[in-house]
């Protein structure tokens, strides 16, 4: 019983620090293009080839 009474509250202040996480990088735009960084390794990929003879 004792041990609960430690631990609900670490867990509760876990939670409460990965959710401000998550807050702070939607609003440094961490997710706003989802997309572009999967993609950008082919546009990469497409002009190395173009460099080289």
């Amino acid at each position: 019983m004792n041990g609960l009474l430690v631990l609900i509250p670490i867990a509760l202040f876990l939670g409460l620090l990965g959710l401000a996480a998550f807050f702070w990088s939607l609003k440094r735009g961490q997710f706003d293009d989802m997309d572009g960084a999967a993609l950008r390794i082919f546009v990469e990929d497409e002009e190395n080839k173009a460099d080289q003879p």
